[in-house]
């Protein structure tokens, strides 16, 4: 399964969204997600890919898009290391 899937499914479980409705386009707030719902999702994709995700970072992200490929290269930078 590759990291944007991932996301996605752990976005979906925490919102309640079908994970199809998730696209790189997407935002928070085009799938109604409140701020404890964004915290939990940050904070469960930090466990699953054991990284971190500044807060000055994540206050950045447009879309899903951006945040997806923050994620990819945090990862990527990982398994590099």
């Amino acid at each position: 399964m590759s990291t944007e899937e991932q996301i996605r499914e752990i976005i979906a479980e925490i919102t309640h969204v079908d994970k199809e409705s998730i696209t790189r386009e997407s935002s928070f707030a085009d799938i109604k997600a409140d701020s404890l719902d964004i915290v939990q999702a940050m904070v469960a994709i930090e466990e699953t890919f054991d990284i971190e995700i500044p807060d000055e970072e994540a206050q950045g992200f447009q879309d899903f898009g951006d945040f997806i490929g923050y994620v990819e290269r945090c990862v990527a930078d990982k398994e590099k290391a």
